[in-house]
């Protein structure tokens, strides 16, 4: 009988063409994984996540399961797939469960982060983890514009156009922005997000610290309801997948989260 296997996955997406897998020659995390998991079970493996990442974004722990037959300890199953894995990714931890799990259809909630690097001159070291942004940003406006953000809402004005998700209600849990360094990170955590849904976010936020748009326009794209009207979409290279949140009854060796970043309205 099949034993299905959970993985917290870390990874740099700099090189990658997203998480999903795509034509043939196309570099994706997915297919990465795949391939050497397949090496270690003996059999083909398909790999289901708790979301997918588009090109040049991070994740902390990305969560996904697959089904095998093959009999592996979880030390075999985590050191035999690392070693055949590329540097930009790494399995950190591996958990047998029962049928019931679901990596992607029993999370309750997903977490993000978004980094802005406010310095006068761009970082050679952070290009591909950071956002940079030159000149002011004022970090109160965009702390008082992410309140209305807060909640279950319609996010029609921040979905991708070519967003298949059914419907654009989500509940975002929190919102919360700090500052280390010189560095800006947006924290969000919802019970689900729609595509491009967090860089979209971040890219208002943005304009608002700079000045191009009064704080008030976070309300007032929630009430257009139009992606037209809702202006740039942020880069890819400052989004990470931090992780996904189960059901107690599943017992994964997980990243913690602050608890103060895990409060649920």
């Amino acid at each position: 009988m099949p034993q299905r296997i959970a993985l917290g996955v870390e990874y740099d997406g700099t090189a990658f063409h997203g998480w999903q897998t795509q034509q043939q020659g196309v570099r994706t995390v997915q297919t990465s994984l795949e391939t050497a998991l397949a090496r270690v079970a003996n059999h083909p493996v398909t790999l289901h996540a708790a979301g997918r990442t588009d090109a040049g974004v991070h994740a902390l722990e990305q969560v996904v399961h697959f089904d095998t037959t093959a009999q592996r300890s979880e030390r075999a199953w985590l050191l035999g797939t690392n070693v055949n894995l590329p540097p930009d990714v790494a399995v950190r931890w591996v958990q047998p469960l029962d049928a019931s799990f679901h990596a992607r259809f029993s999370a309750i909630a997903r977490h993000y982060r978004y980094h802005i690097q406010m310095t006068e001159m761009h970082s050679a070291l952070q290009r591909d983890r950071a956002v940079w942004i030159y000149g002011a940003i004022d970090v109160a406006r965009m702390r008082e514009a992410a309140a209305a953000l807060v909640g279950e809402h319609d996010f029609s004005s921040f979905r991708a156009i070519s967003c298949q998700a059914k419907s654009p209600i989500r509940r975002v849990h929190y919102l919360k922005l700090t500052e280390q360094d010189q560095m800006l990170t947006l924290h969000i955590g919802a019970n689900g997000f729609l595509h491009h849904m967090v860089r979209n976010i971040a890219g208002v936020l943005i304009a608002i610290g700079r000045g191009h748009a009064p704080v008030e326009w976070t309300t007032q794209l929630l009430a257009l309801r139009d992606r037209k009207q809702g202006g740039v979409t942020a880069p890819p290279q400052g989004l990470y997948f931090v992780r996904a949140d189960y059901p107690a009854q599943f017992v994964l060796p997980q990243l913690p989260i602050a608890a103060t970043l895990c409060t649920t309205n």
